[in-house]
């Protein structure tokens, strides 16, 4: 009869490579003994990358305070809300936050990564001295404390003996193995097989988190994930294991800092030997409509498709996150790493669209007069001054933060625009080597899931709609649309706009209009399908919980294994 065995944490390595496991003293009689997983040798360590506001911030602890700070050095400034209770009190924190005050608390400059975050969701995962040294606290637990849980108790654990001697795979890798095509959002899948496992099973798997600071730019995060890279390589090796290649698993923006991280790994060709392969959620590959809204008029409280408890929900994020654009622009608007999420130069254009409503016939007629951008994407931004702009410089700096810089907050906009076009078009780009057109760089080991759902609508496009008097007597042209004048911005975003002398219209945002998760929109999603080993389109989860999907969590582990089979 097989001896009865009770689990016991994971071990730790020691300095010199020994492994360490504790344990609670027992009575004589109490039989059943401590069961420890003993890991490989060879280590292929997997980091996940959260995705915008899903890293924990704080001041920095080095800073030189001033007069009108209002964080001290090393105090927590984003701190995303664990749970229904947590939510309401931090949207009631924020709603009372005005625009210098959240310009003062949401310096990029001023900022660092904290890595005292939540840790109660994973209390048997490992010892909270390991979770903390594997950077768990950096990130947002109630959105990816799942998946940190799930890869951390599955990945090292493949086969087991049966009680008559025989080796069997275990039941949560069977469902992997199982899991049907349509689930994951595609018709065939090449299923995990025994052999794959096999291979897979030589590896340990210890699971870390890189939390960074999402309001500078990706580049700049980009090269502290590759310091964070070696330095787990590091920690390996010295304590006498193989450690050649990780795997980073990314979330939304996440994707965005693996991808320059890869790039910058190998200049030449960007094959970043030590990054074994790449799994994307929901990447705004071609970024994301939904970043020009939320500048331009506030962020979104919720969508026509919801029910009440959704859009409630929905409604508080707009609270924190600032419902006004009085509220986004001095945070948004000299952020490169939140513009470095706008629609870039391979957005399918024109993704932005003027149009008018009239009465004709007793029918509603929609006209189209203004598509755009119809140049340079980055010239559109830079524009502060046409009605349709999406930053209004006047409320980029309510503390008078930039005031005694040259230029002002209108010339740190421009230079984190300028960053965020530098980014999409030379870090994330990438030659074929013959003297080709440059393409978008993206690992030649990648896979990449995205929501598709047809109920959770996201941005595809941003319309301007204004509704005409029936009785009107003057023309309206794609010229005197353009020049338009804007007379007044209202608090829910809409903006009244002279065209002529005698004729001012109130145009406001039409809804979001694309399948998607409510964030990233098909267009963009779906653009890296042929740079990719394969793509998912699967429904049913929103763009934040993509990873508290069930599914998505045996697909992460699926392509974890893929991944696994290019390793030598």
């Amino acid at each position: 009869m097989k001896e009865p065995t009770r689990p016991i944490p994971q071990p730790t390595v020691d300095t010199d490579g020994s492994l360490v496991a504790h344990t609670v003293a027992t009575p004589t009689a109490f039989k059943v003994r401590a069961r420890v997983t003993i890991g490989s040798r060879k280590v292929i360590p997997v980091i996940f990358v959260p995705g915008i506001m899903g890293s924990n911030l704080r001041a920095r602890r080095d800073m030189v305070a001033r007069k009108d700070d209002v964080l001290k050095p090393g105090e927590a400034a984003w701190r995303p809300p664990n749970g229904a209770v947590d939510g309401y009190k931090e949207a009631r924190k924020w709603s009372r936050r005005g625009p210098s005050h959240r310009q003062r608390i949401l310096d990029g400059s001023l900022l660092e990564v904290d890595p005292a975050g939540e840790l109660e969701f994973a209390p048997y995962a490992l010892d909270r001295r390991e979770l903390r040294e594997r950077g768990w606290g950096e990130v947002y637990a109630d959105s990816y404390g799942a998946l940190l849980v799930d890869l951390q108790r599955h990945l090292d654990k493949t086969f087991q003996i049966t009680p008559h001697g025989n080796r069997e795979i275990r039941h949560f890798w069977r469902r992997v193995m199982q899991c049907q095509p349509a689930q994951w959002g595609v018709r065939s899948v090449d299923r995990v097989t025994e052999s794959e496992l096999e291979k897979y099973a030589a590896f340990q798997y210890p699971v870390y988190a890189f939390g960074y600071n999402w309001l500078e730019s990706c580049s700049v995060s980009a090269r502290r994930l590759r310091q964070r890279i070696d330095e787990i390589k590091k920690f390996w090796i010295e304590r006498k294991h193989e450690c050649r290649t990780v795997i980073l698993v990314t979330h939304s923006m996440g994707g965005l800092v693996a991808r320059a991280c890869a790039r910058s790994s190998h200049p030449g060709d960007g094959s970043a030997p030590d990054i074994a392969g790449i799994v994307h959620a929901v990447m705004p590959a071609l970024g994301a409509p939904v970043a020009y809204r939320r500048i331009a008029s506030g962020t979104e409280g919720g969508n026509f498709t919801n029910g009440l408890s959704d859009n409630l929900r929905a409604g508080k994020f707009a609270e924190v996150a600032g419902d006004t654009s009085a509220e986004t622009t001095p945070v948004m608007a000299v952020s490169a790493g939140i513009l470095q999420l706008l629609p870039n130069h391979l957005y399918p254009k024109p993704w932005l669209s003027i149009k008018t409503v009239r009465v004709v016939n007793r029918r509603e007629q929609v006209r189209d007069h203004l598509s755009l951008p119809d140049g340079n994407p980055y010239d559109f931004y830079r524009d502060m001054k046409s009605w349709y702009r999406m930053i209004d410089p006047t409320l980029a700096d309510p503390a008078g933060r930039y005031t005694a810089s040259r230029g002002g907050a209108e010339a740190l906009i421009v230079k984190s625009i300028d960053e965020a076009e530098r980014f999409h078009t030379e870090v994330l780009t990438t030659s074929d080597g013959k003297g080709g057109p440059l393409r978008p760089y993206y690992h030649p080991n990648s896979y990449a899931f995205y929501g598709a759902d047809r109920t959770f609508k996201a941005y595809g496009q941003i319309r301007w709609v204004a509704r005409e008097e029936s009785t009107g007597s003057t023309a309206l042209t794609a010229g005197n649309i353009r020049s338009g004048r804007l007379v007044l911005s209202a608090e829910n975003g809409a903006r009244e706009v002279e065209i002529e002398t005698n004729l001012r219209l109130r145009f406001a945002l039409w809804p979001q209009d694309s399948h998607g998760d409510e964030t990233v929109p098909v267009q963009s999603a779906s653009a890296p399908a042929q740079y990719m080993r394969q793509i998912f389109a699967p429904e049913g989860f929103r763009h934040q919980e993509s990873f508290q999907h069930e599914s998505m969590l045996l697909l992460t582990r699926h392509l974890i294994v893929k991944i696994v089979q290019e390793v030598q």
